[in-house]
């Protein structure tokens, strides 16, 4: 059984940056497809980037295109999201999600791809 556990939320400046880290554990996700996704308050879950672990390729969602990298740290056995330029908009419950396999069953940013979820780390952005 996979569990995903997510660190890194907190409180910061706008204009600032956060690094949030997703560790993997219980199962081997060396095929899975590894994403983020966050939802604000009172709003629907919304993806946010998720990258192939076997190839390495990478999506990102069109409202945080150019302000998050995705990545991995293999040593770690995490899947990292480095926030820059954060705006209050930004605040959200962060997600780290995963595949069973190689293979997004309904597309990259459906929450239905995804078969493991972790439980969420907070991220305000407010001055």
């Amino acid at each position: 059984q996979g569990q995903l556990v997510e660190s890194g939320g907190g409180l910061v400046q706008p204009g600032g940056s956060l690094r949030l880290s997703c560790a993997a554990s219980g199962r081997t996700f060396s095929r899975s497809i590894m994403g983020w996704f966050r939802q604000p308050p009172g709003k629907e879950r919304e993806f946010v980037a998720a990258k192939t672990r076997s190839s390495s390729v990478t999506y990102y969602g069109d409202s945080v295109k150019g302000r998050v990298i995705i990545s991995e740290d293999n040593a770690e056995n995490t899947v990292d999201l480095q926030m820059n330029s954060l705006k209050p908009e930004d605040t959200a419950v962060y997600y780290c999600a995963a595949t069973r396999d190689n293979f997004l069953r309904a597309g990259w940013i459906s929450a239905r791809s995804y078969d493991y979820w972790g439980q969420g780390t907070q991220v305000t952005v407010s001055s």
